[in-house]
């Protein structure tokens, strides 16, 4: 009976740990290529599902900057227009963008932000 409570609550511990592990990691990032971007004007895009309703979505071709200041244009989208001027770390693999995610200009590497700024003038 006392092994039984004590494997039931190993159990339980190791449940719980997987949920929070899965809705605080984001599994889009890992064997990810990091690239830095700022965004500049999308282009709103209307389009329609497979039961005909309507969606809008923004699409953003940027050129990005890894950590070494190497540059590649990236195309992705997103479900909302996204603050001009911020800084996104977007994390790319062989398809394309599989994520992205806000960062300050203090937390872009010195080579990407070097690019970025030059960019910008």
């Amino acid at each position: 009976m006392k092994k039984t409570m004590i494997f039931g609550g190993i159990l339980v511990a190791i449940l719980i740990g997987f949920v929070v592990f899965i809705q605080n990691v984001n599994i889009n990032r890992f064997g990810t290529d990091s690239y830095y971007v700022q965004i500049q004007d999308g282009t709103k895009v209307e389009d329609k599902a497979d039961n005909g309703e309507k969606y809008i979505y923004y699409e953003y071709t940027l050129e990005g900057f890894n950590k070494e200041g190497k540059a590649k244009t990236l195309t992705f989208t997103a479900n909302k227009e996204l603050r001009k001027e911020a800084y996104l770390r977007l994390y790319v693999k062989e398809k394309g963008v599989s994520s992205y995610q806000e960062v300050q200009a203090n937390e872009l590497p010195e080579q990407a932000k070097v690019k970025l700024e030059t960019l910008g003038k």
